[in-house]
């Protein structure tokens, strides 16, 4: 390729000037592997970005979304339906936890996020409690980068830079700990009382005022932050005390990366809201999706009169091809036992990252079901820098691997062998032995 070839393109959260000087570009994609234009294999050790959950090119789903593009590429969504969204959103509801039997469909996370803080308002405002516009999320969330997602989310480059965002949005503080809880297998024994955190946010806004707390079952595009044991179930009891709806963001754990359909699921606590996406069509086709449960349903459809009830949706929700890629990939799941599989694997993961703690710069390192993340000590005056270098090094020796920061942060595709993984931790071990 010509550099200019390179230059139209504005990548997004990239270095864009050093990597259209030095750049590492993907062109195929198999099972568990990239190929570079060199003909290199890359061991995906990310599926992709947390969401290529059965791996890649995966023949009934990609015969799927071909035979759905030559039957019907597009229909609207609005007055209107076609029988594949019907279909998808019923497949989805079976994996929801119980009292949670409709989803709105969107193209995205961050488009579910912010759809789900928009049913928040509406349901609140159908039931009387208008005053109820506030929001409470989570320093270190990630809930995408639409205005709603970055004004609820915690992640401090993504929001300074965009203006005062939404109003009326509070945060609780994060759950990592290392000094308290460093190298924790599964969920730390420490942090459950950070929870409690919501009582005093509550004290300080009063709880007339709150519409919805969000979080992130598993925090993990900012480094793999796994709940205290106690955490969620005590958020769940305020929220339900205060009448405040809770919204589990799981774009990320929902489809199979804890072993379960859903976080909530996993650690046995129901939200009023779940947001989804990635996995949701395997990543073939964007798609995202909130899980409603029938209490808001009801309340925003009953209260309103003759013609629409929510007044929010997308060009492409529902998408015809979307919903054949998702309904492809559920029946993927499903027909190889894929969340049965990521089960049994996570404890080989686990041992296998563990062994890392006596490598070169790690600090802690942190698991729960099919992720892990692997802190760096950061270089002085240049955080981020030896994490990126670790980064691009893994890449040139045949591993994709996923930083944010000084974290390494592993979640692999479902179908991974363990000697894959074996094969990904030595090479990690490798290149942080020689990394600066």
């Amino acid at each position: 390729m010509l550099s200019n070839d390179l230059d139209a393109y504005w990548m997004p959260f990239t270095d864009n000037r050093s990597f259209k000087a030095d750049p590492r570009l993907l062109v195929s994609a198999d099972g568990m592997y990239y190929g570079t234009q060199a003909g290199t294999k890359i061991l995906d050790a990310t599926a992709g970005l947390w969401c290529s959950n059965a791996g890649h090119n995966r023949k009934s789903i990609t015969e799927a979304i071909q035979r759905q593009a030559a039957e019907m590429d597009y229909a609207p969504n609005f007055q209107l339906g076609h029988p594949l969204s019907f279909a998808m959103a019923s497949r989805v509801s079976e994996m929801l936890p119980d009292g949670m039997d409709h989803v709105f469909f969107a193209n995205s996370g961050s488009e579910a996020v912010d759809s789900a803080l928009k049913i928040a308002l509406a349901y609140h405002r159908a039931k009387g409690d208008a005053a109820r516009t506030r929001f409470v999320g989570r320093e270190r969330g990630y809930h995408g980068t639409n205005f709603g997602g970055i004004s609820v989310g915690g992640i401090v480059n993504n929001r300074k830079h965009f203006g005062p965002l939404l109003p009326g949005v509070d945060h609780l503080p994060h759950t990592l700990n290392i000094e308290q809880a460093g190298f924790t297998r599964g969920q730390p024994e420490w942090g459950a009382h950070l929870a409690e955190e919501l009582e005093r946010i509550v004290s300080l806004h009063g709880a007339e005022t709150i519409a919805a707390v969000i979080v992130e079952p598993i925090a993990g595009s900012t480094g793999v932050l796994i709940p205290p044991k106690g955490y969620l179930e005590r958020l769940r009891v305020i929220t339900k005390k205060h009448g405040i709806l809770l919204i589990f963001d799981e774009v990320i754990t929902a489809f199979g990366r804890l072993g379960r359909g859903t976080a909530a699921d996993f650690f046995g606590v129901t939200p009023d809201l779940i947001t989804m996406a990635k996995g949701i069509t395997n990543a073939t086709v964007p798609m995202g999706a909130v899980g409603v449960s029938n209490e808001i349903y009801s309340t925003v459809t009953n209260a309103a009169g003759f013609g629409i009830e929510l007044f929010h949706g997308y060009t492409y929700s529902g998408h015809p091809l979307a919903c054949a890629a998702g309904l492809a990939s559920l029946n993927l799941y499903r027909d190889e036992g894929l969340y049965e599989r990521a089960s049994a694997m996570a404890p080989y993961l686990e041992e296998a990252v563990h062994s890392l703690v006596d490598a070169k710069h790690v600090i802690d390192i942190r698991n729960l079901g099919l992720v892990a993340g692997i802190e760096l000590s950061a270089r002085d005056g240049e955080p981020g820098r030896r994490a990126m270098n670790v980064f691009h090094d893994c890449f040139d020796n045949g591993l994709l691997i996923r930083v944010t920061g000084d974290i390494i942060a592993l979640s692999p595709p479902l179908i991974i062998e363990k000697s894959q993984i074996d094969f990904a931790v030595d090479r990690l071990r490798e290149v942080l032995a020689r990394t600066q």
